[in-house]
Formats: structure tokens, sequence, C-alpha cells
């Protein structure tokens, strides 16, 4: 057994070089797809009829960090099982494998998931009678070369057929995937990238400046992680992978509403550099400006593969209809926030590069501020409000790591930032909000401080619903929200007169009148104008996920219900017009929509639970 282990593994480091490639001649529903897959198991029966070869052997020529391959097959002994792993690094690493109680137990050959995998009979429905194929992949720069590994036995019980020859990009380590995020104040603009050099090899830096004059150049702060910063598994084990370098430049001083142009660079420490392409983003506006503003929110969209891998468990489904509706209209759109449950990685952390790299044409242009969810931060024992495994040992850090926000402590993933005529509250409901906790006092302070003068328009975002909610789990617990979730923060809602709550975890669509103590305090529905009244709750979780049923009973208070897949748009005139538009992710038509009409006089006046103290001296 160790002889032909060997063996195997000197098959694996040549890489197959010798094959001698023709490559111009090749024409559980909600379960994270990659743990289907019990890799750990994975024994070697290597198939001296079996072959697997793919091309192009380089990619990303032109400097792409995306390309499409082509994955030719032949095995003797096809059956409809049969599937194709990408796995990368190419070479397979037993030394990352546990160590085997049982001295009679076989050690695992392959103790690290595959990125992605297909059926062998996807777009080849005749090969269970030729055991020939031709499979198509799209690959993203992840750092590392890649290798291909036909397995029989099903994803439960594989066995290892052949492997590929190994091909890489031109440039695997370049940067790549920038993700713009709001700074501490509203003239700063951070951006975050992911590359595989570290600061001993070069220095990170972003070259900028307004379109059309001389560029400057910010210094790039560098983080990792290693596996012992994972909580469990899978992060810890068949998830884990390598996540190279997480970047962050800070660009300050910005003007308000003027084009910039960037790019991403490593001086290296012979003198060259190595540079991205050039992005560019419009910085944002004064707060308080008066000009026309426009926001996207949304929760639970995770990621999507557009060759058709992973997809078989229907995880995403939605995921890259959303992205790609937001893509289109992103000369319309200023800033976006995305609240939770970003890539459903649960623990696969190869997952992260895949939805950095499905957001980045939207990331790289407008802010894309995220929330903390359950799918990034729960897990036993590890300092979150859930006692729960749901982000598969991640436990936040690779949310805090891969994205920016403008929070005092990263770890503690709630923040305020302004946007013109908007201030924004996100709260992180992954940690204790109740009263008189620190994230209570936070919230209070947040909606405290605004000047509705300036800022009008007052949005609290979340990712579990706090506020109103009537999916059919909530329904059973009776009411229509997360335990504990309103009773805390209704009176804040109410005092500090916030316009709307949005919330993602449930995965559809819902909005609430607006409403204070399970009470409409208006009956108008789609045209709210004069005195505040109470605040409006949306969720909106249905950006990508599987969705999530209704409960029979429509309460009162709900006002339009949806299952299927969305996301809100806010379109600010001014100080005194909001236009509130709910859009479908399948063809961006617009399912929902109410307008705000309000004065600074009206945001003043006294309603139910919100009056300040008066005096009767003079």
């Amino acid at each position: 057994m160790e002889q032909s282990f060997r063996l195997f593994t000197i098959f694996l480091i040549v890489g197959l070089t010798n094959l001698g490639l023709a490559c111009a001649n090749i024409g559980g529903f909600g379960e994270q797809p990659l743990s289907k897959i019990a890799i750990e198991k994975a024994t070697l029966n290597l198939h001296d009829s079996a072959s697997v070869r793919v091309c192009p052997p380089v990619i990303g020529l032109q400097g792409e960090d995306t390309q499409w391959v082509t994955v030719a097959l032949e095995y003797p002994n096809p059956a409809a099982d049969d599937w194709v792993g990408v796995f990368s690094p190419a070479k397979f690493n037993s030394a990352t494998c546990p160590p085997v109680d049982d001295p009679e137990e076989q050690k695992p050959y392959i103790c690290s998931a595959p990125i992605k995998y297909k059926y062998a009979k996807d777009s080849n429905p005749d090969y269970t009678k030729t055991g020939k194929a031709s499979l198509k992949f799209l690959l993203i720069n992840q750092r590392a070369d890649f290798s291909f590994a036909l397995f029989s036995g099903g994803l439960s019980n594989p066995k290892l057929v052949a492997v590929s020859n190994f091909i890489s990009f031109a440039n695997p380590k370049a940067p790549v995937y920038p993700r713009l995020a709001q700074g501490k104040s509203w003239n700063e603009m951070t951006v975050t990238w992911t590359s595989g050099y570290d600061i001993n090899e070069a220095i990170p830096f972003v070259e900028w400046g307004i379109k059309g004059e001389l560029r400057m150049r910010a210094p790039a702060g560098t983080l990792t992680f290693d596996r012992s910063s994972m909580c469990g598994s899978p992060a810890r084990t068949v998830g884990w992978r390598d996540p190279g370098f997480i970047h962050t430049s800070f660009l300050k001083n910005l003007w308000p509403n003027v084009v910039y142009i960037y790019r991403m660079g490593h001086r290296l420490v012979d003198g060259s550099f190595i540079w991205s392409k050039f992005y560019s983003f419009r910085s944002s506006p004064y707060p308080g400006q008066d000009s026309l503003q426009r926001v996207i929110i949304f929760g639970d969209m995770g990621k999507g593969e557009r060759d058709g891998s992973n997809e078989y468990s229907n995880y995403q489904p939605g995921a890259l209809n959303t992205t790609d509706q937001i893509i289109r209209d992103l000369n319309n759109i200023d800033i976006v926030f995305h609240i939770g449950d970003l890539s459903y990685a649960n623990g696969y952390i190869s997952q992260w590069d895949q939805f950095t790299s499905q957001v980045e044409p939207i990331a790289s242009t407008v802010p894309y501020m995220v929330g903390s969810g359950n799918h990034e931060r729960d897990w036993p024992d590890s300092g979150s409000f859930y006692d729960q495994n749901d982000s598969g040992g991640e436990c936040g850090v690779l949310a805090e790591t891969m994205f920016y926000v403008p929070a005092e402590n990263r770890a503690k993933f709630w923040y305020s930032t302004d946007y013109g005529m908007f201030r924004f509250c996100v709260a992180d409901t992954e940690h204790d909000w109740r009263e008189g906790s620190e994230q209570y006092k936070f919230i209070e302070n947040c909606l405290a401080s605004v000047d509705r003068q300036k800022q009008p328009w007052l949005i609290f975002l979340a990712h579990r619903v706090l506020g109103y909610s009537s999916n059919w789990w909530y329904g059973q617990e009776g009411s229509f929200e997360e335990p504990m979730g309103r009773e805390s923060l209704q009176k804040l809602w109410q005092k500090y007169k916030v316009d709307i709550a949005f919330y993602g975890h449930v995965h559809n669509y819902e909005r609430s009148c607006p409403i204070y103590q399970n009470q409409c305090v208006t009956s108008e529905k789609w045209h709210f104008s004069g005195t505040f009244k109470g605040t409006i709750h949306v969720v909106v979780g249905g950006a990508g996920s599987h969705l999530s049923d209704f409960s029979q009973v429509k309460p009162n208070w709900s006002i339009y219900r949806d299952y299927d897949y969305g996301f809100v748009k806010l379109t600010a005139f001014n100080h005194t017009s909001l236009l509130f538009e709910y859009k479908k992710s399948s063809d961006s038509s617009v399912h929902d929509s109410f307008t705000v009409s309000r004065d600074y006089t009206d945001v003043l006046a006294c309603v139910h639970d919100s009056c300040e103290p008066t005096t009767a001296a003079s």
C-alpha cells in the first residue's frame, strides 16, 4: 500500500507532462454542494486506460483573471455517477491529512475538497455508453495551479481513476477582485483585494487619482490567517485552503462626486511592478448634499457557478440572476448593502475567491457594504450569540478579513456609514443586541446622532429579522420575528423615527405597513406623506439562496409578500422625496413600490413614544 502511494505521489508531481496533449483537437436541497463529497474516504483506483486531458496548459496570458478550459475524459468503465473534481493546488498533499488513530485504518490519500466539480455525463449524455466526454470549466485566478481528477463511485465513495496534467494562470499571484467600501469618514474610500504576494515578496499599494489628472500612490496593509484561526470543521479540515493575502488601502480626502480611477500594484524586491487592470469609482457626496442618490439592498445571495459546477443541490439558484441584474443597472447605482450570508462557503475557503470574483464588477465600481450573518459567524463556544454550526468553522474570520467595514472592531460587525442624504445603521445579529448590551448602545447612538435636517433618510439594517416577518418558522414560534428581536429595539426605531428597517435571513420578500407594537399606524400602503408615524419593515433575503416558505396565516400588517428572488432599490430624489422599489432578479421588473414625501418639520413633529420632553417654563 505504501509503495502504491509513493508511486501515486510521483505520478502527481510530474503532472502527467509527458502525455503529449493535443489541445487543439479537443472538441439535498439547501446543503453546501462541496459537503456532499466524502473526499477523505477517497481510495486509489488508477486505471491504465483512463485519461483526463486539459487545455490550454497556461491561462490568463492576456492578464485575464477568469478563463474557460476544456477537459477531455476517457474511461473504459463509465458509470452515471462518475465525476470530475477541480483541485487547487494541483498536487494532492497527504501531509495535511489528520493522524489515523487505528493502525489498521488506511490513511486518507486526499484531505482537501475540490474547489468545484461536475458529473462526467454533464453535457455528455452518451458518456455511460462511450466512456468519452468533454467538459467546460470556468476557472478564476486563485493563487495556485489546477488539476482535474476523475472519480468513480459517486460522491460518497470516491475512487480516483485518473488525474490530468497541471495547468496554471500566467501569474497566479496577481492582484485580483477589488472590493470598495466606505471608510470611517464620508470622504474616504477603501480598496481591498487579494493576491499571492506576502509583504516579504512585494509592497502592496493603490495608484489612484482623478480621471484625467496625475495619479498618486497610497500604501496598503496586509492581512492573512492560517488553519489554526478556524474554529472547526470543515474550515479547519477538508475545507481549508490557503486564503492568500488580503490587502486594504485607504484613499483619503476625496473630492465629493468625482470620478477616480485606480489600480492595485505590488512593487517586487527587484524594483519591478505587478499591476492589476484599471478600475474607477465615483466618490461619495458630501453628507446632506441634495442630489440623486441610489442604493441597492439585499441579503443571502451566495454564489453561483457560470459553468454549472456544484449546482446539483440547488443551493443558491438565484445568485447569478441577482448579480447580473445589478451589473446591468450599475450606471444607476451609487452604493450596495449585502446584509449577511455573503458567500455561503460554510467552511470551504475556496468559495470566498469564487464569491469575490462573482461580485467584482459591482464591488470594484461602487462601495459594497456587507453585514454579518449566521453563515459568516456562528460556531459553538466562539462568542457568537447563537450556538450553531452555520459558519462551517469560519467563526467570522473570513468575512472580517475579506471585506472592510468601518467598524471600530471588525470582530464586532456593527457600524454606521453616511451617504449623502442617508444615514445607515448596520447591526450585527450574531452578537447580542438587547438593551444593556454594547451593541444596543451603538445602535442608539447611531440613530440619535444623525442630523435629520441634512440626512432625512434614516435606515436600519440587520441580518436576522429583528422586526417583522411572516415566514413559516417565525409563524410556528408565534411572534413573527427573531426571538427577542424587536422587544428592545422597537422603542428606538420609534423614538428616532427610523424610516425603513431591512433584514435578510428569511429567503423571500415581505413589506410591512408603518408599524409600532404590532399595530399598523396608518391605513396608507403606497404613498406615505406628512408626519412620521412608524417604521416600515422589509425582509429582502431572497437574493439567491433557496427560498423560504411563508406562514399560511398572513398577518394584517403584511402589505406585500413574494416567494421569489429579488432585491430593493432606494432612490432619494432630494431631502423630501424617496422612492422604494422591489425588483425581481429574473428581469429587474418592479413588483412592489411606495413613495415617502416628508418635510423636515414632519420629522420634527411629535408622535407616540417619540416626543422629546417639554417644559412649561417661559
